[in-house]
């Protein structure tokens, strides 16, 4: 599924959905190509935030982000969660689904957090039997996030990349590349950001995310409340020129702005990728079908 400038799976420029905008969105029909949404916020059977939920649904496209299917983890996988995932999907019919590649639970216990694995070959066999699972549930392949990271693992066995690669090909999954995370994990362990890009394979990258995050000079945290700062557009750039044009969204989840300057920042990312894609001014958007996990090739 490899991203064809232009192609069928480029969505365009999206935003993060957050509760402070929804008002804005159905009163003023932003020029956002789409949305992505937390998916735990909405799988609940009613109320207000679903009614917007089912109402932005149907005037963009909607895609579905998670952050406790925990597919890392050494609990069993949690089938309550991924029903209601389903459930869910069934509902917005979301153009896909992704969460991220880490573990958040231990003994039951939820940690409020994305906690990176440690990266070896075991590690890989384990989550790719877990994805596997996940997505003959859920009848659809899934993206995987790469997480930020503040610790690395002493039994790592080989590098970041490497790991995401191999999995991704082992599970037949998709990756959601975030691309201030590659910037923030760098500055944290001292690897090459660019050289990251580098290596991971364009055949398995559907999605970019672009945040802000905190610098406190001796390391970095990755909190969605600060714009995107320029060393993250600089890598954006290098990631059109390694993966082409894939769909892009702007996360924000704290010192959250209104939506013109949210809108005003998702310009930046829409101008960068003309200066490269010309086309790009007069692409239509083709609707994206759910894909089966049975008969697909990458």
């Amino acid at each position: 599924m490899a991203n064809d400038p232009l192609g069928y799976d480029f969505l365009g420029f999206g935003l993060g959905l957050r509760t402070a905008h929804f008002e804005h969105v159905l009163q003023h029909q932003p020029h956002v190509d789409w949305f992505e949404v937390l998916s735990e916020n909405f799988m609940v059977a009613g109320g207000k935030p679903k009614y917007y939920l089912h109402a932005i649904a149907e005037r963009y496209p909607v895609v579905m982000h998670g952050v406790s299917m925990s597919i890392g983890g050494t609990n069993s996988l949690d089938m309550a969660y991924l029903k209601a995932l389903k459930q869910l999907a069934n509902e917005v019919q979301p153009k896909w689904i992704s969460d991220h590649l880490c573990w958040t639970s231990v003994h039951g216990q939820n940690s409020h957090d994305l906690l990176p694995l440690p990266y070896t070959q075991e590690t890989i066999e384990h989550v790719a039997k877990r994805v596997s699972q996940v997505q003959d549930f859920l009848g659809r392949r899934i993206l995987l996030e790469n997480v930020s990271s503040y610790l690395s693992y002493q039994d790592s066995s080989m590098d970041e990349w490497e790991f995401l690669n191999a999995l991704a090909e082992q599970a037949d999954c998709l990756i959601l590349l975030d691309i201030n995370n590659i910037y923030v994990s760098a500055r944290n362990h001292g690897f090459n950001a660019l050289e990251y890009l580098n290596k991971i394979n364009p055949k398995r990258v559907q999605q970019f995310h672009l945040a802000g995050h905190s610098d406190y000079g001796d390391y970095v945290i990755d909190t969605h409340d600060q714009d995107v700062v320029e060393p993250v557009w600089q890598l954006y750039q290098q990631a059109l020129q390694r993966f082409g044009l894939v769909s892009t969204m702007i996360e924000r989840d704290g010192n959250i702005p209104a939506f013109p300057a949210l809108e005003h920042e998702l310009q930046q990312a829409s101008r960068l990728a003309a200066q490269q894609f010309p086309d790009l001014a007069t692409r239509t958007l083709d609707p994206i079908p759910a894909t089966p996990t049975q008969g697909l090739s990458a």
